[in-house]
């Protein structure tokens, strides 16, 4: 395990902070950030320590956000229950293949998947959505599939998954996506705590770095709350800041995993 040195603790706070930021702003990102900082910018040198102590650091921080929220009355607390209840058994499953795949590789696959979803979300960046939506026989199998497989692909690559998981609510419920970032919280958590503890029973979590994200995250997610809720009488303006963080981080971490599994050497030299 890591000793936090001062150092590594402001940038665990500073990391924190845009943890936060992006989980209030955006409902989601917050293990999309947190991981690549923790690996790229704190210098973490254990990819699975990095994901099991972002997965421990966002649960908390999400559980902060999630407040901030309910006292906006975003969140369709009947659909976020369900996608999260049947999400549980996803993440359990795939947090249990995740650990025992090689940390840079799964860094690799992780990036492709971020910029799928973005691709997704630009494409939706118009789309209204219901918000009287409740909870019926019609999306409720769409809320089931949708949390399975949010919940797994959350757990696999360990993270809180609200950049899948908003997407994934909209897509099976039609909410808007202020809702949708609301509702995603209670996912979120639970995504979180699942994984964190999966993580933890192996001794993959470094429990003062989350601390420092944490307290990064406590400050972060009150400006990303109120900056959300401006955003939202603009028309796609959320959809699109979603989509642009979570392709430039995809970018990145492409570009350093690549490096690290000598990818780019070997096309140089194939060149």
């Amino acid at each position: 395990m890591l000793t936090a040195l001062p150092l590594e603790a402001v940038l665990g706070l500073i990391s924190g902070g845009l943890v936060g930021l992006t989980l209030g702003l955006v409902g989601g990102g917050g293990s999309v950030l947190a991981v690549p900082l923790l690996v790229y910018f704190v210098g973490v040198p254990n990819p699975h320590v990095a994901i099991g102590s972002s997965a421990a650091a966002v649960a908390v921080n999400a559980l902060m956000s999630l407040a901030n929220h309910t006292r906006a009355r975003t969140i369709k607390w009947r659909c976020a229950s369900i996608f999260a209840l049947f999400g549980i058994a996803g993440a359990f499953a795939g947090s249990t293949l995740g650990k025992i795949m090689n940390g840079e590789k799964l860094l690799a696959l992780f990036a492709l998947l971020m910029i799928v979803v973005s691709y997704l979300m630009l494409r939706r960046r118009g789309a209204p959505g219901y918000p009287g939506v409740r909870l019926n026989r019609e999306n409720f199998p769409r809320l089931v599939g949708a949390g399975l497989t949010a919940g797994a692909l959350s757990g696999f690559f360990g993270i809180g998954g609200g950049f899948l998981i908003v997407p994934g609510l909209m897509f099976a419920s039609d909410m808007p996506i202020l809702n949708a970032i609301g509702s995603s919280l209670v996912a979120v958590a639970a995504f979180a705590v699942t994984t964190a503890a999966n993580y933890a029973y192996s001794g993959l979590v470094d429990w003062e770095l989350a601390g420092t994200l944490v307290i990064g995250g406590a400050f972060g997610g009150l400006v990303g709350a109120a900056v959300a809720r401006r955003l939202s009488k603009m028309r796609g303006a959320l959809n699109a800041v979603f989509a642009t963080v979570i392709l430039a981080v995809a970018l990145y971490v492409l570009w350093r995993s690549g490096a690290d599994l000598g990818i780019l050497d070997y096309a140089a030299k194939s060149a």
